[in-house]
């Protein structure tokens, strides 16, 4: 059985690199796609990547039994939002987007199929609180607890928005000839 993330966490503060490894190789690429969606540049992304990852073993906080995802991607995204502050843009995910016909994408292993793209295209196109949502329930795997974490809302507005993203997406992907069920 694999082990936590949250003991692989408190490892990795007490020095085993190891414990960090596992983790980076974990949530490493996902997060980078996931921010690259407020950022729009995959370099500045991974930077943000490893920021957030730094930033959680400074401040070291206590997790909960599956909160150290959450938590990661929480604060990958308020570094997102206040990097495009800093920049003197409100950014949003108001295009989750991921140039789906880019080599470097091909290139770096984030989009392995024509599957993977419809569905990144499908995304792209539905309105940003639903792509968020789903994003994060159904490619990021979380709970709707754990995405509610992240996009500070109940997990009933994360529901509703889940439903309404999937209803969205479903006549998207219907629409390149893709027939997806998302349960």
């Amino acid at each position: 059985m694999a082990e936590t993330d949250e003991s692989l966490f408190a490892r990795s503060v007490h020095g085993d690199d190891a414990a960090l490894r596992v983790l980076m190789k974990r949530y490493g690429d996902s997060l980078t796609l996931y921010l690259n969606g407020y950022v729009h540049d995959l370099d500045t992304a991974e930077d943000l990547m490893i920021e957030a990852f730094s930033i959680m073993f400074t401040r070291c906080p206590l997790l909960r039994e599956g909160g150290f995802k959450p938590y990661l991607y929480k604060t990958g995204r308020n570094l997102a939002l206040r990097h495009g502050h800093e920049l003197g843009r409100i950014l949003s995910l108001e295009a989750l987007e991921l140039d789906v016909q880019s080599d470097e994408n091909v290139e770096r292993g984030l989009l392995a199929n024509e599957g993977e793209r419809a569905l990144y295209r499908a995304l792209a196109l539905i309105p940003a609180p639903y792509r968020e949502a789903l994003y994060l329930v159904y490619l990021e795997g979380m709970s709707y607890d754990e995405a509610g974490a992240v996009m500070r809302r109940t997990r009933k507005q994360v529901d509703n928005l889940v439903q309404r993203g999937k209803s969205a997406a479903r006549l998207m992907l219907e629409g390149e000839g893709v027939n997806l069920e998302i349960d």
